[in-house]
């Protein structure tokens, strides 16, 4: 099948759309706990980019998975699954010249990996939000803590199911920092990607 596969290049391309738009355009990975803030931090930093003129868009797990992530579940092979199909769609954001923010628990390093394999090295900035579990437990905001702990729900990161930290993240928060403060550590480790010297 693949044989019969032939990509169509287009007159309009990622550099084209870079240089109306006046920025480059990447991928913010938020990882960490459920309850850790992830979505919380990314919708605070695209308020901010937004307002500077910067195209974003936000990819939220619960929302993705309404929609083209819907028939997933939350074993290890559908959630890497999950990851993986998360890459394509930012790759495609990406050529589109949006700065893409998504947030997303992804607990295993190989996923994050291939992530970054997908969109190029360049083009991947991941940020770990490190909230401890007891933090994220106390928070709760969703009620599956209290149900991974009463055996309702399986493969719960953190409680029944592993999760690998980034070794090397561009950004590291933690439940220490206000959300403004966050998102400050955040926008001075990327707010240099965005200029279009930076690609050259």
């Amino acid at each position: 099948m693949e044989k019969n596969i032939v990509p169509h290049n287009y007159g309009v391309d990622r550099e084209a759309r870079r240089k109306t738009y006046g920025h480059n355009s990447f991928l913010i990975f938020f990882t960490g706990l459920s309850g850790s803030g992830k979505s919380t931090i990314a919708n605070a930093l695209e308020e901010k980019l937004f307002a500077e003129g910067i195209k974003t868009y936000v990819l939220d797990g619960d929302n993705v998975r309404r929609g083209i992530n819907r028939g997933l579940s939350f074993s290890p092979e559908d959630r890497s699954e999950n990851i993986r199909r998360i890459g394509e769609i930012s790759k495609l954001f990406i050529d589109a010249g949006i700065v893409i923010l998504a947030a997303f628990v992804a607990p295993y390093e190989k996923d994050r990996l291939q992530i970054k394999k997908t969109v190029e090295d360049q083009n991947y900035f991941d940020v770990y939000v490190n909230t401890s579990l007891e933090v994220c437990e106390a928070r709760d905001v969703k009620g599956l803590y209290k149900k991974a702990r009463n055996g309702v729900i399986k493969n719960m990161t953190g409680i029944s199911a592993p999760y690998e930290p980034p070794k090397n993240p561009i950004a590291e928060v933690t439940q220490e920092n206000t959300i403004e403060e966050a998102v400050q550590i955040i926008y001075d480790k990327i707010k240099n990607k965005l200029s279009l010297k930076d690609n050259e």
